[in-house]
């Protein structure tokens, strides 16, 4: 959300400030509007826009996963300081991690198919396109498939793989839960909790916690009665398909819509040094803020006008697929945001300044409100993206149960996460033969999972072991969401370094044996919190993040893309 460079000249660029005033003459709120026929220009209008848009980014995102995918390739990721494509993403660029690794698995995907890279390259084929015909558009049928891309819908796509492949397990549907535990049992969890984490990994997701708690507790306590099996509904897709089919007919493939010409994806120069694809990276992150602020905008008004009713879809993932050739939860995600930085101006404005990224703007706008944001974003300045993720959970999670005393556990879970948690709350009713409240139950459970696992894992205490227990068990180097796995001597023993705690720090195996002692990555000062960090180290270079604990001015901030790294 930067503004333009000067001197733009790239067809993307133009393309775009053709189309930024047409979509800002739009503004946000709309006015009320109750002519139907006028609602239905505007939708076409707006439809129009954001075809155009969602084109040009789309092809920004094709070069920029084929960078990450280059950047995937041998020890080029530690040679800039990360471990993996995800962390890499989310801090130097302010990208979700899953949507990097996405990216860069596409990227991947289409260099071993090389008519379906051509042709989603050159803009004829959109994502949702080639991802649907990917499991088979392989060896000598991948001609036939490319064509058959240009020619057919995403339904129709993935209707034809279907026949053709045996149906893939349907995805996990996942929702967040909140489950308040009282006062008296704060100290069972919280325990249980550190239990889990030494057995899974420091890393390990909530998810993964309390269904290992669960797991444990039915082993030895089962509820005894049976499980009756849920009647298997039809998918929500499978429904949905006839009316998909009868749309795409009537509407002749919405042949009166406005037609885009295709986009193409920009080159991406070649080379073997990480840092110039970085730089390469760093060009296309310029020219993707600028196209995403606009997608945001009008992604907004698609929501609020309904767009694709209008526009007859048979709903909104079905105009996402099929008109801007992207998943639904992208532009959903996106249009949140948007409302929302409508709501927060003063995060707007921090984005644009380059004081948070993209994610970090997204993390807060899910935690804060007007009165907490000022706060907030000068926290988030001095975080990385994982620390600001875990800083707000731990917040949120305070705040469930503030009033009563004890502790809110709350999570994003899958069905089955939460199918087996209510099992296991059925199992501890039984044993201790009255009706408890869910937070009570996963009290019991977890004093359970203390008793079985504490004399297991909690061995003598060392040296190591209490470095990763001061640590919390996690890789300390700024970004890394990876489990600690070694201690690493700030001042080597071989150079005189002491055993001291304030000499020790904790890292993941890749960071300490590669990064480190490769020279790619310096630290220096005295643990935990007076640590400098140097990423990206090469001779004769300045490195590519210098932070320096307390300055929030340091290179470490994701977002001043200015050529100093």
């Amino acid at each position: 959300m930067s503004e333009a460079p000067v001197g733009l000249s790239s067809p993307l660029d133009q393309l775009l400030d053709a189309v930024r005033p047409a979509a800002f003459i739009l503004e946000w709120p709309l006015e009320r509007e109750r002519n139907e026929q006028v609602c239905a220009e505007l939708a076409r209008l707006v439809d129009a826009l954001i075809v155009c848009v969602a084109r040009g980014r789309g092809a920004l995102e094709v070069a920029f996963g084929e960078g990450l995918d280059a950047l995937s390739v041998g020890d080029r990721l530690l040679q800039l300081g990360y471990t993996n494509v995800g962390d890499y993403a989310r801090e130097r660029f302010g990208i979700a991690a899953s949507t990097a690794v996405k990216m860069a698995r596409f990227a991947k995907a289409l260099r071993a198919r090389p008519s379906l890279q051509a042709a989603v390259r050159s803009g004829e084929v959109s994502t949702r396109k080639a991802e649907a015909v990917l499991p088979v558009a392989v060896g000598d049928v991948e001609e036939v498939w490319v064509a058959r891309t240009k020619a057919g819908t995403v339904r129709q796509l993935k209707a034809a793989v279907k026949e053709q492949r045996a149906p893939e397990p349907q995805e996990q549907k996942w929702g967040r839960i909140g489950i308040p535990v009282p006062a008296e049992g704060r100290p069972a969890y919280e325990e249980a909790m550190e239990l889990g984490r030494k057995l899974l990994g420091a890393n390990a997701s909530k998810q993964e916690l309390l269904g290992a708690v669960a797991q444990e507790y039915l082993s030895v306590h089962w509820p005894g009665e049976p499980v009756a099996e849920e009647p298997v509904a039809a998918p929500a897709e499978d429904l949905m398909e006839p009316l998909k089919q009868w749309l795409e007919r009537e509407n002749a493939q919405w042949a009166w819509l406005t037609q885009v010409q295709p986009v193409p994806a920009p080159e991406l120069e070649r080379s073997h040094d990480p840092r110039f694809f970085d730089a390469e990276l760093r060009r296309l992150y310029r020219q993707r803020e600028r196209w995403d602020e606009l997608f945001g905008h009008l992604a907004l008004l698609v929501v609020v006008l309904r767009v694709w009713r209008r526009l007859e879809f048979a709903s909104f993932e079905h105009y996402c697929e099929e008109r801007l050739g992207m998943g639904e939860r992208t532009v959903a995600q996106r249009a949140a945001l948007e409302r929302r930085l409508h709501e927060l101006p003063a995060l707007r404005e921090a984005m644009r300044k380059g004081r948070v990224s993209y994610e970090k703007a997204r993390l807060l706008s899910h935690h804060v409100d007007a009165a907490s944001v000022g706060p907030w974003i000068e926290r988030a300045e001095r975080m990385t993206c994982v620390q600001l993720r875990r800083a707000l959970e731990e917040d949120f999670e305070a705040q469930v149960c503030a009033d009563g005393g004890g502790v809110g556990v709350v999570a994003v879970v899958p069905s089955e996460v939460r199918a087996l948690l209510a099992l296991a709350f059925r199992a501890v009713r039984k044993t201790e033969g009255r009706s408890l409240s869910p937070g009570e139950c996963l009290w019991k459970m977890c004093a359970h999972f203390v008793e079985v696992w504490k004399p297991i894992l909690d061995g003598r205490s060392t040296l190591p072991r209490r470095i990763l227990e001061r640590d919390r068990g996690l890789c300390q180097v700024p970004g890394c969401s990876r489990a600690a796995a070694q201690t690493h001597h700030l001042v080597f023993r071989s150079q005189g370094g002491s055993d001291e705690e304030v000499n020790l720090v904790s890292l993941c195996t890749a960071h300490h044996l590669q990064s480190v002692h490769m020279g790619w990555l310096r630290v220096w000062g005295k643990a935990p919190d007076g640590l400098r960090w140097q990423l990206g180290v090469r001779a004769g270079l300045a490195p590519l993040i210098d932070f320096a604990p307390g300055n929030p001015d340091a290179a470490f901030a994701w977002a001043r893309l200015d050529g100093r790294g």
